[in-house]
């Protein structure tokens, strides 16, 4: 997993409530279990104008140019901005995924959905809860302004950003254990690599006690 600790980048401002799953990766999406490949297919029917299956050729799919992803001004967005109870709906892991696979590493919102909350740290993703009127804010700031910038420090737990008489700085409150494991790139494959020793150790004794079972 790669780690996070700065990150400075466009912020892409997305004002829907109640964004579930479903509408993040669509359901015919689901039959790959690789990790990549799904960003092109994120929002996949607010994105595009027709219907989405696996292995089309989204080049020459029709575009929906009035939604947000596809306006030119938040091209290489890598923070998406949100509203309340984001990644609602069913607990499919693909849904981080598709949103890492297209550039996103950041996510504000009022409120997430416990399950994608979750699943975010398990992908790299770093989910922010700030206040509503906190995210009204910069969405107002990121709307205003074209090609403002965001910059999101995991190691102070800070967002911050400044231009022409805008100046943002907002702390963030995240959990000490899943702020170490996005600074240091740990999954939970990593975190119990490191214990690979004392594994090792356990089952010499394992065997010793229980020679039958081997």
């Amino acid at each position: 997993m790669e780690k996070f600790t700065i990150m400075t980048a466009i912020a892409v401002p997305l004002d829907r409530a109640n964004v579930d799953t479903d509408a993040i990766i669509p359901k015919q999406f689901l039959k790959s279990i690789k990790r990549s490949g799904f960003g092109p297919n994120l929002f996949d029917e607010w994105r595009y104008q027709d219907h989405g299956e696996p292995g089309m050729d989204n080049s020459k799919r029709p575009v929906n140019s009035d939604f947000i992803l596809n306006k030119p001004r938040y091209s290489g967005a890598k923070i998406l901005l949100a509203r309340d109870n984001f990644g609602c709906g069913s607990s499919r892991e693909h849904a981080p995924w598709a949103l890492e696979d297209y550039g996103i590493r950041v996510i504000i919102a009022p409120s997430f959905a416990d399950i994608f909350y979750n699943n975010c740290f398990k992908n790299g993703l770093l989910p922010i809860i700030l206040s509503e009127k906190e995210v009204n804010g910069l969405f107002s700031t990121v709307e205003d302004n074209d090609g403002f910038q965001l910059t999101v420090d995991l190691e102070h737990k800070k967002i911050t950003g400044s231009g022409s008489e805008i100046n943002i700085d907002i702390s963030f409150e995240l959990d000490e254990f899943r702020r170490h494991c996005l600074l240091e790139g740990l999954d939970e494959i990593a975190l119990t690599l490191e214990h690979a020793q004392d594994i090792s150790v356990y089952e010499e004794k394992q065997k010793e006690i229980t020679p039958w079972l081997y």
